[in-house]
């Protein structure tokens, strides 16, 4: 058995060292690569990609696979654990034509370069056409590996087990009644934060000062992960010792860029946490993309946008910018970070309205998989959406349905988890406080407590336990969406002084 275990273990390493490789591509055409690079790049990941299914779709594999699942209780807990989960992956992807699973790699990097191009020049009939093609390939994909099942459904599956049309319409339907009476009251109260003095010029040199500033709070390790920058934000992790956060520099909005680290650094936090015994494991990284969005949006908004740690930003944003932040007191900045009102871009959104940008992506994504609605009349449909459920006017389609990368990723599906994850970031901060003064904590200069308590309970796990023991053991029982209603309702109600 030993011989058999050596066997699979090689080829995990092979696996692993494809996947770093392709990963790093990825990172570089999103950072670094030059436009005309791009019919090149994508003809490299589909060939890479081949051979990554390669490794984990044929004979052999399934042999070992199936030779070490039958003599599982002489195995160790990490590889049992693996064969189950490849075994799992290899039903579904076996399914898959391997000219189909190239040729969708190569179309999702030609889609990225694309949407970034059409967004920046507002110019949505150059990316039509990709996103037509990767919603067919969904469709056809998703037929392979999970036959019988609904489409969208396996598409929320694949990145957050547990999530489907069932669960997240009672769900959806339950924040939209507890939170848009708050919105309409917020809107109505006529005490508005004044925030117009962070939209004067704050240079960029001082908001990357402003970036370390955060990651430092963090406590990010910065021999095990660096800051790059892009057009729309992401964390990409090749193990824990080699994560990569990047951010979006605007000029005129500070706030954006800082919000953002926070965000990603969240995201950061859990994979440098991750436990040693499963670097270059099948099972490192995070469990499901509701409990990753549940860290970043848990550090994001619950620790970044609190009283204590604005108190510890004032200080340092008026070291950096002393001209930009003269007649701006630290109350006003604390406001200006927790302002509500309805708007456009999603990643700029407060925590009040958020939900709502998640709720028309996610009207959209399942007209747009189940044929309703064609890839011609999106826009339209999504201004629509927009002015019904935020009442905002979008003015083109860089603002609208070009601002997030995710539908050029073959991210369809990805959007609920952001929702969900701020519900469960609630929970798990209600929880984290029944064992320590998470406000004072932060006033201390960092959160070192609080990351101790998530790696005890979730991020040294990785995948390794099943995501239901998992999701249990960071919310402390079973999900109760009340905890984030309430949280709101009480945040934004002492706030505008409801």
């Amino acid at each position: 058995m030993q011989n058999t275990v050596k066997q699979y273990k090689a080829i995990l390493a092979k696996r692993n060292a494809l996947s770093h490789a392709m990963g790093v591509l990825s990172y570089d055409s999103e950072t670094a690569m030059p436009k005309n690079g791009a019919p090149h790049m994508a003809e490299t990941m589909a060939i890479l990609s081949e051979e990554s299914y390669k490794l984990q779709v044929n004979d052999e594999v399934r042999a070992l696979l199936e030779k070490l699942n039958a003599n599982s209780e002489s195995l160790d807990e990490i590889t049992r654990r693996e064969v189950e989960e490849e075994l799992k992956q290899l039903k579904k992807l076996e399914n898959v034509p391997i000219e189909e699973y190239a040729a969708y790699s190569r179309l999702i990097s030609e889609a990225s370069v694309k949407w970034r191009e059409a967004k920046q020049t507002n110019d949505y009939p150059l990316f039509k056409p990709y996103l037509e093609r990767i919603i067919a390939a969904q469709k056809s994909l998703m037929a392979h590996m999970y036959p019988g099942k609904d489409t969208y459904d396996a598409l929320l599956e694949e990145f957050s087990e547990g999530l489907s049309v069932e669960m997240l319409d009672p769900f959806f339907a339950n924040v939209k009644a507890k939170l848009v009476p708050v919105i309409h009251a917020v809107c109505e109260a006529g005490n508005q934060a004044d925030d117009s003095l962070l939209h004067r010029p704050f240079p960029i040199e001082g908001q990357r000062r402003l970036s370390s500033f955060v990651m430092d709070f963090l406590g990010i390790d910065r021999d095990s992960c660096v800051i790059g920058e892009v057009e729309h934000p992401f964390t990409t992790e090749f193990n824990k010792h080699d994560v990569r956060l990047t951010t979006h520099y605007h000029e005129d909005d500070v706030l954006s860029n800082m919000f953002s680290v926070a965000h990603e650094g969240g995201h950061c936090l859990y994979e440098l946490n991750m436990g040693d015994e499963l670097i270059g494991s099948p099972l490192s990284g995070g469990a499901t993309m509701t409990l990753h969005e549940s860290q970043s949006r848990l550090f994001e908004n619950m620790i970044c946008r609190s009283r204590e740690f604005i108190a510890l930003l004032y200080p340092k944003m008026k070291e950096i910018f002393p001209e930009q932040m003269a007649g701006i007191s630290e109350e006003m900045l604390y406001r200006a970070a927790n302002k509500s009102m309805p708007s456009l871009i999603r990643t700029e959104a407060d925590e009040l309205t958020y939900p709502l940008h998640i709720m028309v992506r996610y009207e959209i994504e399942k007209k747009l998989i189940a044929g309703t609605l064609s890839v011609d009349e999106l826009p339209a449909e999504w201004n629509r959406l927009y002015k019904e459920y935020l009442g905002v006017d979008v003015p083109d389609d860089t603002h609208g349905v070009l601002q997030d990368s995710h539908w050029s990723g073959g991210m369809i599906g990805y959007f609920p988890s952001y929702c969900v994850g701020s519900a469960y970031s609630a929970q798990i901060y209600h929880n984290i406080s029944k064992d320590m003064d998470i406000g004072k904590i932060v006033a201390a200069g960092g959160v070192k407590p609080v990351v101790e308590w998530l790696t005890a309970r979730l991020y040294r796990f990785g995948r390794l336990k099943p995501t239901a023991e998992l999701t249990r053991n960071v919310l402390c029982g079973e999900f109760d969406p009340a905890y984030y209603t309430d949280y709101l309702t009480a945040k934004f109600s002492e706030l505008y002084r409801l």
